[in-house]
């Protein structure tokens, strides 16, 4: 009787042992398979169930293993009913100390909700995967899976203790790769000053496979939590980026002040400006042009996840550039300065031009002869094509003058007879000096062919120096 008291108790101890339970969820176990077992023997045997059978209780002696059924104080086990609970109970005890077990395997994963553990994927089912934990199974479904990931079976990888919720199959383990609470949990293992307290991470943005936005905060002086985070010689983040994947990992420091918050948020661009709007909660941020693409990054992607990040709403603006537009108003400017001059000048030579036909006119009205009336002509149209063809060097300097610009065109060679008409007289424009000269030849030309003298034919010009030397050669014809 000893030893059989002593392989019960063996057997109990070994049972709660492997189940990871404690011996009396084995013996409440035991209780209830007898009395089920009690209850299919009356059925057998063709008796009635008590009415008050969800009364009855039964008592198993932990040292022998004797089980007992109870009405009350009324002890009604009938005789061989070990033998019968043996034979019926064993799958009802089976039953319950599976329960038991997988209660107390969930309730020492609960506590594990928001942590890291390592395990190998399992099986497939459909697009969910099985993942094997050790002492549970966890479930990875398609809504906490990486789509830059490719799962297959004894994968090992960390993963997130996502929750404990009821599935189909009861109470089952959730685990993810996406959720940004791994990065966190992740980052956690590697950061010393994190697990101490001494640097907290305030919030986390992420596109899983891409990029992650990483708020931290120091709650002791002298900490830098961005540096502890990155590491010495980015160590600690490099661990992280290899676990992720190689994703991308922005860290920023954490602030209550939202322009700040935001402006860090859009690292890497830089130079940034913040305009808030707290009743709607938009920010209105302008960067500078070459900052542009930095600060909205790629699809859209940096301001996407600073919005999600800071919590407001983000539009970028690009800021004009002060030095071109310095430069564009300039150029405007001299642009339309120019213009002006440029009318100015072409006036003045339409004008100087419709003196010369007037002219012109007059001495072919005075003409005698058919001759006389072709040299007029002729002498209007070589001065017609000098008012044209004005010296670029007057041109330019009058410009200036008007612009208050101080380039210069470089010096041309001018003939002895320019710089002589030139000092004539300055204050003539060259239109006037060219009217005049028309007036003078024109008249001479007319009383040498009336005195029997032969009109010097004008060479025909296509300069303006050819221009002042057709005028000195009529010069020379009045001696």
């Amino acid at each position: 009787m000893a030893q059989a008291r002593t392989e019960f108790a063996a057997a109990l101890n070994q049972i709660a042992s492997e189940k990871g339970v404690d011996t009396e969820v084995v013996l409440d176990a035991i209780r209830q398979a007898a009395l089920a077992a009690y209850k299919k023997d009356l059925t057998l045997r063709n008796e009635p169930i008590p009415e008050n059978f969800e009364e009855f209780t039964s008592k198993v002696d932990p040292s022998s293993g004797e089980i007992s059924v109870f009405d009350g104080d009324k002890n009604v086990t009938p005789p061989g009913f070990a033998r019968i609970a043996a034979s019926i109970a064993k799958q009802v005890i089976m039953q319950k100390l599976n329960e038991a077990e997988r209660g107390a395997i969930l309730s020492e994963y609960e506590s594990k909700v928001g942590t890291v553990i390592s395990g190998n994927i399992q099986r497939q089912e459909g697009n969910t995967f099985f993942v094997d934990l050790g002492r549970a199974e966890g479930v990875l479904p398609p809504s906490e899976q990486v789509h830059t990931e490719i799962y297959h079976t004894n994968l090992r990888l960390k993963f997130l203790v996502k929750e404990i919720r009821e599935g189909g199959r009861g109470s089952e383990v959730v685990v993810s790769r996406s959720d940004p609470a791994l990065v966190k949990a992740l980052f956690a293992l590697e950061v010393p000053e994190i697990q101490s307290g001494a640097v907290e991470v305030k919030v986390i943005a992420r596109e899983a496979g891409s990029r992650t936005k990483i708020a931290a905060i120091s709650t002791q002086d002298g900490v830098d939590p961005v540096g502890s985070l990155v590491g010495q010689k980015g160590v600690r983040v490099q661990a992280v980026m290899s676990e992720l994947g190689e994703e991308k990992i922005d860290i920023i420091t954490y602030s209550e002040d939202p322009a700040r918050f935001i402006a860090a948020a859009l690292s890497p661009a830089k130079d940034i400006q913040v305009q808030l709007d707290e009743k709607s909660k938009v920010a209105t941020v302008t960067v500078p042009q070459n900052q542009l693409s930095l600060a909205i990054g790629k699809g859209g992607q940096n301001v996407r996840l600073a919005a999600k990040l800071t919590g407001w709403k983000i539009d970028i603006v690009g800021a004009e550039e002060p030095e071109e537009q310095g430069i564009s108003d300039e150029s405007k400017k001299t642009e339309e300065k120019s213009l002006e001059k440029e009318a100015v000048v072409i006036d003045k030579k339409e004008k100087a031009k419709e003196e010369i036909r007037e002219e012109v006119k007059e001495a072919e009205e005075k003409a005698v002869t058919k001759e006389e009336k072709e040299k007029a002509e002729e002498a209007g149209e070589v001065l017609e094509k000098a008012v044209d063809e004005e010296s670029p060097q007057e041109e330019k300097q009058q410009l200036e003058e008007a612009i208050g610009e101080t380039t210069e065109l470089p010096a041309e060679e001018t003939s002895a007879e320019e710089e002589t008409d030139e000092a004539t007289d300055p204050s003539k424009t060259p239109g006037e000096a060219v009217v005049e000269a028309a007036e003078e030849n024109i008249t001479q030309a007319m009383q040498d062919e009336s005195k029997g003298g032969e009109l010097q034919e004008e060479p025909k010009v296509d300069d303006p120096k050819a221009a002042a030397d057709a005028q000195a050669d009529m010069e020379e014809s009045k001696g």
